[in-house]
């Protein structure tokens, strides 16, 4: 899933004419501890208002989170030096590393955190509400300490606060909560200097980021990514130093040209996803037709270049998350689906059905998924969503219009988060919603309830996934890794399976 970003109201068209002088100048050496980096804009520069899993990317430059993955996907201190649970799972006390500061030089604190976490529940627009239902309260006890009081034991939570979800805002910035969303005030590893919405957002090294001292980029120039099929020449021309995600087929090309690319394994998984709210979907023999009519190898062959792997999850192979059984269900069969379709009294071209496709995915999926169709009887075409603004959010997130939509999740911090993300009642990439099964979520529900490092809970995290995919009409498709692309003087990338990060990374 790729983020478009709201249209901006007038206060963002302010926001984006405001130059700091201080942060524009360039000498020779400030060039050098320069990134320019092509990604996208967050949806929202407010963690709270932020809409989609990709954000994080982004987010992150900004905002440091109470704790952080590592790379084998498991929580680490972050602001919060350690945490521990209560007897019965029902309380988390976290302690804050001290002496935090935020980047407007405020104290990032307990009694910040709490405002944050409360505001995160508490706001009208906010994007949070599902994932810090479960708590009751928040009290503080002293600068340092805080404990989330919960309604039912939740062993998610220190994963799920590695995100969005835990990345703490400032208390004074988050009383104008509109500009906030345009203008960010975290303690992360960089804070803003220049902003315009749909074109590039700049930032400067933050000297209060806890962990400060693994920052060596001391400017980062964010600018919404170029179409695919420039990004290695605007690498070689100079006009960016890093492009996230290029096509797999430009990987030889990039290389023999000079550039670094690394392929790390990532969360990013592709589906079709279908409303079963929208007919003909309405009726369980169409729904299981298109179980059996996507050829998941030929997409990993022409949209990855072989690279990625066939899933019918939203997780990749090798995942901890990813369920082995759920693979062996159904397989193509293309001869089973016309079969499935005839018994719905839908003959050879008998069905239409229109696929919704984002421009900001150009990788053919959606082309490859028309031509499949249509090889199981189902005439198919295509309507690209229009680019820019909150297009494809309001279509397909917030309305849910579409028959079918190509698209895919990056990922959550916490496999429980990106199951409610993908297939629960509220979840954004649910396009059958509010429709999720009694059953999903009372597997969701026990997988919550049981400690990480508990022998069952492995298990109940796979019952949930074959539960979760079963009850759900959409089909997954395949895995892909990062593809980054970089200049040669840009060393040391940081690719976590769930985001981008910057710690390490060197310029020469």
């Amino acid at each position: 899933m790729i983020p478009t970003r709201p249209r901006p109201p007038l206060l963002a068209l302010a926001l984006g004419a405001l130059l700091l002088v201080a942060g524009c100048g360039s000498s020779d050496q400030a060039a050098k501890d320069r990134v320019r980096w092509a990604f996208t804009m967050p949806t929202s520069w407010d963690p709270v208002t932020s809409r989609t899993g990709a954000d994080i990317n982004t987010i992150s430059l900004a905002y440091a989170s109470l704790t952080r993955l590592n790379q084998a996907g498991e929580p680490e201190p972050a602001l919060a030096q350690s945490w521990t649970y209560s007897k019965d799972g029902t309380a988390l006390t976290f302690t804050l590393r001290p002496g935090l500061r935020f980047s407007d030089d405020s104290p990032l604190d307990a009694a910040a955190v709490k405002a944050f976490l409360d505001r995160g529940k508490a706001q009208k627009d906010s994007f949070l509400k599902a994932e810090l239902q479960g708590i009751d309260r928040v009290t503080t006890d002293g600068p340092l300490r805080l404990t989330l009081h919960l309604a039912r034991p939740d062993y998610q939570l220190p994963y799920v606060l590695a995100g969005r979800v835990g990345a703490v805002t400032s208390p004074g910035a988050a009383r104008d909560p509109k500009r906030l969303a345009l203008w960010p005030v975290g303690a992360g590893p960089f804070r803003m200097i220049e902003f315009t919405p749909e074109s590039h957002a700049y930032f400067e090294k933050n000297p209060n980021y806890w962990d400060a001292a693994n920052i060596h980029i001391r400017r980062m120039e964010l600018t919404n990514s170029p179409d695919p099929s420039t990004l290695v020449a605007a690498l070689l021309s100079g006009s960016i130093d890093v492009a996230t995600r290029i096509p797999a087929h430009k990987v030889k090309e990039a290389r023999e040209r000079g550039l670094t690319v690394v392929i790390a394994p990532s969360l990013n998984a592709a589906n079709v996803s279908i409303n079963r709210n929208k007919p003909p979907f309405n009726d369980p023999r169409v729904v299981e037709a298109l179980r059996y009519a996507f050829d998941r190898r030929e997409f990993v062959q022409i949209v990855t270049d072989g690279i990625g792997a066939p899933t019918h999850q939203p997780f990749p192979p090798g995942y901890f998350a990813f369920d082995p059984q759920t693979e062996t269900r159904w397989s193509y069969d293309p001869a089973r689906a016309r079969a499935l379709l005839r018994a719905a009294g839908y003959g050879p071209g008998q069905l239409s059905l229109e696929i919704a496709a984002n421009p900001q995915t150009a990788d053919g999926g959606a082309e490859i998924a028309q031509a499949q169709l249509v090889r199981i009887g189902i005439k198919a075409r295509i309507r690209v969503i229009p680019p820019g603004s909150s297009s494809w959010q309001s279509e397909v997130y917030v309305a849910k219009r579409p028959q079918l939509a190509v698209d895919g999740t990056i990922g959550r911090e916490s496999p429980v988060q990106n199951l409610l993300a993908t297939y629960g009642p509220a979840g954004i990439m649910n396009l059958s919603g509010p429709y999720a099964a009694p059953e999903f979520l009372a597997a969701v529900e026990r997988v919550r309830r049981t400690p990480t490092d508990d022998p069952a809970y492995k298990a109940r995290l796979h019952e949930a996934v074959r539960i979760a995919v079963a009850q759900s009409p959409s089909d997954y498709l395949y895995s892909a890794p990062w593809i980054v692309a970089a200049r040669s003087r840009v060393k040391h990338l940081n690719l976590l399976p769930s985001q981008v990060r910057w710690e390490g990374v060197r310029v020469e």
